[in-house]
């Protein structure tokens, strides 16, 4: 059963989107210039924004990370319960303006550890159609989206918490099948690379 609650956004939830772009300009300057100014925000503001996040996680009184969620970003929109294996945990779930067809999804384990922390595709929004190369574009899709249209996909350590990849055969327009490694940051395609 899915528990949806009243969005009350937390003191630092614009400041929270400002976190994800900061570590996603890393692969796509462009595309986070955009959102940024979308946003309304400076590059002086973001910068704040990840210092106030790090001081945050820092700190020697710092919450349990299900705990910083809730105080940054409000009440979860939706809690959804999840089995994997054999434990039960639940997703909780935020909308971020920025990607109004993603979530913000933290799982959190029964002793309230969080295990996963990432965007996914909200319920009921329209997943992309991924069959070919060209279909991978930087922010078109999540790390389950792909894992799924390009099965099997063998996950690959990240370059930092917060980074993931995968590899697997993908076909280009001409159906030549290539493998290719994909990162994701948040959860959100970044790039691929082709394997030569």
């Amino acid at each position: 059963m899915v528990r949806h609650k009243p969005g009350t956004m937390g003191a630092m939830y614009p400041d929270f989107q400002l976190v994800l772009l900061r570590r996603m300009a890393d692969h796509n300057p462009d595309l986070v210039e955009d959102a940024r100014r979308a946003l309304g925000a400076s590059i002086a503001d973001m910068r704040e924004a990840n210092k106030r996040w790090q001081a945050m996680l820092r700190s020697p009184r710092a919450r349990s990370a299900a705990a910083r969620y809730r105080s940054v970003l409000g009440e979860p929109e939706a809690v959804v319960p999840r089995r994997l294996g054999d434990v039960d945990c639940e997703a909780r779930q935020w909308a971020l303006p920025l990607w109004p067809g993603l979530r913000f999804e933290v799982l959190v384990s029964p002793d309230g550890a969080v295990w996963n922390e990432w965007l996914v595709r909200a319920p009921g929004a329209p997943a992309p159609d991924l069959r070919t190369l060209d279909d991978l574009m930087p922010w078109s899709c999540t790390v389950d989206e792909a894992a799924r249209a390009f099965a099997p996909a063998r996950p690959l350590e990240g370059t930092a918490p917060t980074r993931w990849g995968l590899a697997f055969t993908a076909p280009d327009r001409d159906g030549v099948r290539h493998e290719v490694v994909a990162e994701f940051t948040w959860g959100l395609l970044q790039r691929t690379a082709v394997r030569t």
